[in-house]
Parts: C-alpha cells; sequence; structure tokens
C-alpha cells in the first residue's frame, strides 16, 4: 500500500484572532509546514469578542507562551464567571463561575448534597461554595493553583483580553515561527476536477498555491461557502438575537474580575473590564427593537465615557453542514456562531484548529478524517448552543414581546430532553468530551430558578445534623481565605501590569 503524501504547506485565507490564531497554532506545532497567511487591511474584521473562557488559557500555554507577559501586552484582566442580572425575572442576580462548586460530597456530587440540605433548613447558596464566585463577588483574586490546599484551590478562571491586541500578539509569534503574511484580497479560486481548492488569485494578479486551507474569512465564508458550496445551517429560531452594537469606555473604576451581562427589553448588555478600558455591549433582536433604541439603551446605562463611537455589528446565529469539506477548513465566523453570551467564540476557533490536529490529514484529506471531524465538532456548536437556549428559555419574563417569544418558542430535542432530566432529579446527561461541565449546568439551572423534584438517593447517606454545621464551616472557612487575598486591581499591579495603550497621554 502506498501512503498518501503528506501536507507541506497550508494557506489561510483572513486575518483577525480566527487567522493568526490558526497560524500560530500551526508555526508551533507544525514547524516543517509552510504557512501562508492572506489578508487584506482594507478587509475589516469584526474583533469585538473580549471575553474567553478558562480552556483560552491551554492555548496560551501550549504555544508556551508566558501567561503574564501576555497579559500585559494584551492590556488583559482576569475572569472568574459571569454575573448575569434580570434574566430571570428584573431584580435578581446569580453567579455562573468556573471551577469547582463546594468540598467533596462523598459518594455524590456536592450539588446533591446542598439540595438536600437545603431542605433541612441550610440557609447557604450554592455560589457560598464556589471558591470563584466569592472570589468575584469580592472582588479579589488570586492564582487558584498557587494555593491548591487552600479553599480557594478549586477555583478556575480566563481572561478578559482585547480582540485586536491578541491578533497583533498572535501575529508577531507566527511570524517569527516563519509564517509568511500576504497583503491582498482574494478575487477568484481555482479548484481541480475533484473540488479541492489549488489556487488563489490576488486582486494585483499574484497566485497563491497550497496543499490544503483554512477559511478564516468570517461569515462571508469564500472558501467553505462559495467555493465548496457549503450550506448554512441557521438557527435563529432559536436564538432571536442578531445585532449588537459596540462602545468601548474609560474605566469607571478598578476593573472587576468577571463579566457582567445586564438582561434587556429585547437581548441584553455585556460589560467587560480591561486594564485600560471597558468593552460594552448591547446585544439584540431586530425583530423587537431598532438600531437607535438599541444605541440609545447602551449609551445610557454604559458606565465611564465613551471613548469610541458606537459601532453596529450584525451577525447571524448557526453553523456550516460541514465546518470541512475536501481540502477546505472553515474556522471561526466561517465555521459557525451563537452568539457572545457565554464567551465561546474564541474557544471554538482553538478547538476547531485542536480537533483538526487530532485528525490532521494528508494530501488525499482521507473522508474518514473529515467525518469525524465534523461530527465532534458540530456537537460541539450544538451543546454550546443548547446552553445558550437554555439562559433564556426557562426565564420567568414575560414583560416584553422578546421575553414572551423566548418563553414560548420550541426548543431542540437534546435540550428538551436535558431540561426534563434536571427537573426529574438534579441529572445531567454525559457528553463526550463537553465544554460545559455539571457545575456550569447547575449554575445556570439554579440561578434561572429551576429546582430538581429531588435530590439523588446517594445524598441520603449523609447524616444531616453533621453535615449541616459542616456545610456552614466550609462556607466560613471559603470567606476567610478569600478575604485574605489582594483585590484584583492590586494582583494585576503587582504580578502583569499593563503599559499605557498607545497614544495615552499617560
Amino acid at each position: 500500500m502506498t501512503a498518501p503524501e503528506p501536507l507541506r504547506s497550508i494557506c489561510i485565507v483572513g486575518g483577525g484572532t480566527a487567522g493568526w490564531v490558526a497560524a500560530a497554532m500551526l508555526a508551533h506545532l507544525c514547524p516543517d509546514l509552510g504557512v501562508e497567511l492572506v489578508e487584506s487591511d482594507d478587509i475589516g474584521t469584526i474583533g469585538v469578542g473580549e471575553s474567553t473562557i478558562p480552556p483560552f488559557l491551554e492555548l496560551i500555554a501550549k504555544l508556551g507562551i508566558s501567561e503574564s507577559d501576555f497579559i500585559r501586552e494584551t492590556q488583559a484582566s482576569y475572569k472568574l464567571g459571569i454575573e448575569f442580572r434580570d434574566w430571570r425575572v428584573k431584580g435578581e442576580t446569580y453567579f455562573h463561575p468556573f471551577g469547582t462548586i463546594g468540598p467533596q460530597a462523598g459518594l455524590t456530587e456536592f450539588y446533591h448534597l446542598w439540595l438536600r440540605a437545603k431542605g433541612h433548613g441550610l440557609a447557604r447558596g450554592l455560589q457560598d461554595f464556589a471558591p470563584a464566585a466569592v472570589m468575584a463577588r469580592e472582588g479579589r483574586f488570586t492564582l487558584p493553583f498557587a494555593a491548591p490546599r487552600s479553599p480557594i484551590g478549586g477555583a478556575a478562571y480566563a481572561l478578559h483580553v482585547d480582540a485586536k491586541l491578541v491578533a497583533r500578539y498572535l501575529r508577531r509569534f507566527a511570524e517569527a515561527r516563519g509564517v509568511t503574511r500576504t497583503e491582498g484580497i482574494v478575487t477568484d479560486v481555482e479548484a481541480r476536477p475533484d473540488g479541492f481548492v489549488r489556487t488563489l488569485r490576488l486582486q494585483d494578479g499574484r497566485e497563491v498555491s497550497a496543499d490544503f486551507f483554512i477559511d478564516c474569512t468570517g461569515f462571508r465564508g469564500l472558501l467553505i461557502g462559495k467555493t465548496q458550496g457549503v450550506a448554512w445551517r441557521d438557527w435563529s429560531r432559536w436564538l432571536l438575537c442578531d445585532r449588537a452594537i459596540v462602545v468601548q469606555t474609560a474605566n469607571a473604576g478598578p476593573p472587576q474580575p468577571f463579566t457582567q451581562v445586564s438582561a434587556q427589553d429585547a437581548g441584553w448588555r455585556w460589560r467587560i473590564p480591561l486594564q485600560h478600558r471597558t468593552g460594552n455591549g448591547h446585544v439584540f433582536s431586530t425583530a423587537h427593537m431598532s438600531d437607535d433604541e438599541a444605541t440609545a439603551t447602551l449609551l445610557a446605562k454604559v458606565e465611564g465615557e465613551t471613548v469610541t463611537d458606537p459601532m453596529t455589528v450584525p451577525f447571524r446565529t448557526g453553523v456550516r453542514e460541514a465546518i470541512w469539506r475536501r481540502n477546505v477548513l472553515s474556522i471561526g465566523l466561517a465555521a459557525g456562531f451563537i452568539e457572545p453570551l457565554e464567551s465561546t467564540a474564541i474557544h471554538l476557533i482553538y478547538r476547531g484548529m485542536d480537533m483538526f490536529f487530532r485528525y490532521m490529514p494528508a494530501q488525499d484529506c482521507d473522508g474518514h478524517l473529515i467525518d469525524e471531524y465534523n461530527r465532534r465538532m458540530t456537537a460541539d456548536y450544538e451543546e454550546i448552543r443548547d446552553f445558550i437556549i437554555l439562559h433564556y428559555c426557562v426565564s420567568e419574563r414575560d414583560d416584553t414581546a422578546f421575553w414572551r417569544a423566548c418563553r414560548t418558542m420550541e426548543l431542540p430535542a437534546d435540550l428538551v430532553r436535558r431540561i426534563a432530566l434536571f427537573r426529574a432529579a438534579g441529572a445531567i446527561p454525559e457528553t463526550l468530551d463537553g465544554l460545559f461541565r455539571n457545575v456550569s449546568w447547575q449554575s445556570v439551572f439554579d440561578g434561572m430558578g429551576v429546582i430538581p423534584r429531588t435530590h439523588h438517593p446517594l445524598a441520603d447517606r449523609v447524616d444531616m445534623a453533621t453535615a449541616l454545621p459542616d456545610l456552614d464551616r466550609a462556607a466560613d472557612s471559603l470567606a476567610r481565605a478569600v478575604a485574605g487575598l489582594p483585590t484584583h486591581a492590586r494582583f494585576l499591579a503587582d504580578h502583569c501590569a499593563a503599559p499605557p495603550p498607545e497614544g495615552s497621554r499617560a
């Protein structure tokens, strides 16, 4: 049997965060590959995603990048989770933390012990046992792995970042390792008779050829959509928001170590604090609110002086029917988009490339590898989609047409099953290599007021006479440990303070 020819060259079409993450990973993990990135300064990138989730730090570590250096260079701050305001009903707040919740609970999960203890008079909320939630509430931070035996050791964290600075940082990283950047606009694509892409033609007449192509052209999907003919699977019937208004403001105080999202009449607002500024956005449904109304709502509620003009960012939710076809892989918005509520956009870029390395093909791009990749990545998108829909569909708000539509929509079958399992006994279905662990689902269900009919039977084996005071002591111990930590602002200043941004008078 003759072995197929290995890949020797890859061309990435499009820059931004998606393109330069792909370039950096290829340069670091496959140094013998020829990698060329084609982009044009005349084609803008959306670049408003400024929040990440913990797996993003795996990317930084995998590339051998110093985390503190990356934080300084991207003006980043730490993120312990997301605070949700006014989602179940107006006036209520809940928190989705990163990391663990509660101490070991014997044979059952801590959530079920807590659920049973609530029935026996425990006054503590679920998040009183989550180290990341308590740290966020008090505005304090330290690296959890630096104190593994402490009550805070189970916390996890991510970063708030400046997306444009991330792309710039990764571009320097990739180019230093041999990636070639070509300035140009692709005007034509030449394919072989079997449909494989062979050559790109640029506006100035130059040609770029490669064995494999990665489409990072955003929603345009120049290669995956136009050339390969892969359709877009639309999810707007479940995810009603389709536009965002974004604006940056000066920091109105020390940056908080969490993302804040506040439900609005036809969507929600985000507030993401970096070291040098705060990112703000209003995500909304154009079927329920006009651009002018959305802009006015955002500007009326931002904190701090605006330092940019409001920008409108339309988007569409869904995923490609095939994320990889023949010798074209789509990454980022070219592959799919859900919405920015749980900060998964940058994660899916990294995940898409990481999965590509698992199934990296030879030049013939064996269809079995492609099929498995598409199955796994589509499952990721669908899991995240269902997690996002959950935030809307179990809301008790009925004060606007938008929220009434969210409550009455027909849900995906897997989400219907998941909600029913949880309502029955707090059960969470197992997923293969899923992104959101039980703690995440439990936090959102609890925050949105979805309470199981009963706890797991193994929790009945715990003696409540000793468990109740033990739980109180555990919460108190966690609170004391957090009280002794530096503030988030102090930790940044001491360990990874960013230089003043370009053009600053500081």
